[in-house]
């Protein structure tokens, strides 16, 4: 992991028992929980980064609003968050859980942002069309 050979220092939540334990064996200087992100309380401590890649939209609206909120507690001034979602308002079936998936789509996730004390600085698309949405906290 390339944030981890750069030094960082890494924390990890899963809800998932077997991911959790398979993040410990490959990378065991990380730190990882095995709980619903939606119920963490991300390791007691405050963090200058926090990726969330093919989480956010695997949780119902009000729960997504919630959690950028704890995310933004959970972050120090200038902090950055990194997430995934599509950029269009839509729902559909999960390919890898089957669950229903839902995008608050770019302008409902810019102003929970906001509400949350976050900036959106940027949106960006990868070669696979995913759809991240960088912010900062203020």
């Amino acid at each position: 992991m390339d944030l981890l050979r750069s030094g960082f220092a890494i924390y990890g939540v899963d809800a998932s028992a077997s991911l959790t334990a398979e993040f410990h064996r490959r990378f065991p200087h990380a730190h990882v929980a095995c709980e619903r992100v939606e119920d963490s309380g991300f390791f007691g401590r405050t963090f200058d980064g926090v990726i969330a890649i093919g989480l956010i939209f695997l949780l119902p609206a009000d729960t997504q609003r919630i959690l950028i909120r704890r995310v933004a507690r959970a972050m120090n001034s200038g902090g950055r968050f990194l997430f995934t979602s599509p950029e269009q308002e839509c729902s559909w079936s999960d390919v890898l859980t089957g669950r229903r998936s839902l995008s608050l789509g770019a302008e409902a996730y810019g102003a929970a942002l906001l509400e949350a004390g976050l900036t959106l600085l940027a949106e960006y698309v990868d070669e696979g069309g995913n759809h991240f949405y960088d912010a900062v906290k203020r």
